[in-house]
């Protein structure tokens, strides 16, 4: 029988409790004890807790990159394959009772100041993040089903900062209404 990777124990249980509880409110002893694994075993696969968030991080990111599968369904319009990505975002922000919200905006608010690192990662996530929004605007753009005329990749970056406002309200309130509105207010004002 195959040992269990200790290290992926340890980053599947990171995931979950940082994005939960935030950085800052977990131990490590926190994430040894959900992940199972002695508190040496950490310091064993990871320098420091920062660099166990930045693994994370990245792990997360690759997750959150396959919501983007809908936008390269070219078979459907431009705007569509918007409001289908839209809905996967918030069907996924309504799936944990609203407790997480997004980690690219939790961490933003939690470490950009504290981690120059992590502001770094963090910035180079959502960089990539609007570069995949901005090629279905541009599409948009071009088959005339958006009027929108400022550039696919600066209404891309405003989609996604509206999109963490939206995010956060949506905690606060635990509801999903200004998902919602956010979705209508971008499909049927901004990219009209």
């Amino acid at each position: 029988m195959a040992k269990p990777n200790v290290k992926e124990h340890i980053v599947t249980a990171s995931l979950n409790l940082l994005h939960s509880k935030g950085f800052n409110a977990t131990s490590v002893q926190d994430i040894t004890d959900a992940a199972g694994v002695p508190k040496g075993s950490f310091y064993n696969h990871f320098t420091s807790k920062e660099a166990l968030g930045l693994e994370v991080l990245q792990r997360y990111a690759e997750a959150a990159a396959t919501y983007c599968a809908v936008l390269d369904d070219t078979r459907l319009a431009p705007k569509a394959r918007l409001r289908q990505y839209f809905d996967v975002l918030i069907g996924a922000n309504t799936a944990t009772d609203y407790n997480c919200g997004c980690m690219l905006g939790n961490f933003s608010s939690e470490l950009s100041n504290q981690i120059p690192a992590m502001r770094d990662a963090l910035s180079q996530s959502f960089d990539a993040w609007a570069a995949r929004l901005a090629v279905v605007i541009a599409e948009a753009q071009r088959d005339g089903s958006t009027r929108a005329p400022q550039p696919a990749l600066e209404l891309a970056h405003f989609i996604i900062d509206a999109w963490q406002g939206a995010v956060l309200h949506a905690k606060a309130a635990h509801s999903r209404a200004p998902l919602d509105r956010y979705a209508d207010v971008v499909l049927n004002q901004i990219l009209l």
